[in-house]
């Protein structure tokens, strides 16, 4: 479930490799999203900071090094003596820093406190293929969406828009996974979260429309 919401909210921004989520106690809330490309990774990065994931925001950086699959594709691949790796003492840790190169990771830290600066609020993707328009129908505090992909589900749209105040329930339709519906308290905080996810790609080919519902 974890890995299919992570898939829904990053493969908007390119081909995704693999995701990876650790399982330790001690990386709890920690996951590598491995793009194919560093652009792919620089995008979600910008686009997805401080994004409410599971009701904490997302603290994004890049890996400290390429993933195995990336390696492999570079031929830069070494097998890792994994014995030797845990008896290796905590101060000869390689330092921290950004990885430059094609694929870069992007760990996604939830439920792990990490000291860092503030990071901003999330904020749409720049590039959206459906510009704000004008609903047909007059405002409601219900939200109509359509184009949603296959594997669209309560907690993904949720995670979308519990950001904005007012939100109140997704509601899916029985047998149609291309449509839902979103309640919010009025017709003001509706439309606010209308024009602000306008758009959004939850995948690559599924841009989200949304209009209000009709009365």
């Amino acid at each position: 479930e974890l890995k299919k919401s992570l898939y829904a909210i990053f493969s908007q921004f390119g081909q995704i490799l693999d995701i990876l989520v650790a399982r330790s106690l001690r990386l709890r809330g920690q996951a590598f999203v491995i793009f194919k490309e560093l652009s792919s990774a620089s995008s979600a990065l910008r686009s997805m900071q401080g994004f409410p994931f599971y009701d904490k925001p997302m603290r994004i950086q890049y890996a400290k090094t390429d993933s195995d699959i990336i390696a492999k594709m570079k031929g830069t691949f070494v097998e890792r003596d994994r014995k030797r790796e845990k008896r290796k003492p905590k101060g000869q840790e390689a330092p921290s820093g950004k990885k430059s190169g094609a694929g870069a990771a992007a760990p996604v830290q939830g439920s792990v406190p990490v000291p860092s600066p503030p990071f901003p609020t999330f904020s749409p993707p720049l590039s959206r293929v459906f510009p704000p328009q004008l609903s047909e129908n007059p405002p409601n505090h219900i939200l109509f969406l359509t184009n949603l992909p296959e594997e669209t589900n309560e907690l993904m749209l949720s995670m979308l828009f519990n950001q904005f105040p007012g939100f109140k329930e997704v509601r899916l339709v029985p047998g149609r996974h291309d449509i839902a519906f979103v309640e919010f308290d009025n017709e003001v905080q509706a439309g606010a979260a209308r024009d602000a996810l306008q758009g959004f790609k939850i995948t690559q080919n599924n841009a989200m429309k949304i209009s209000f519902a009709k009365k």
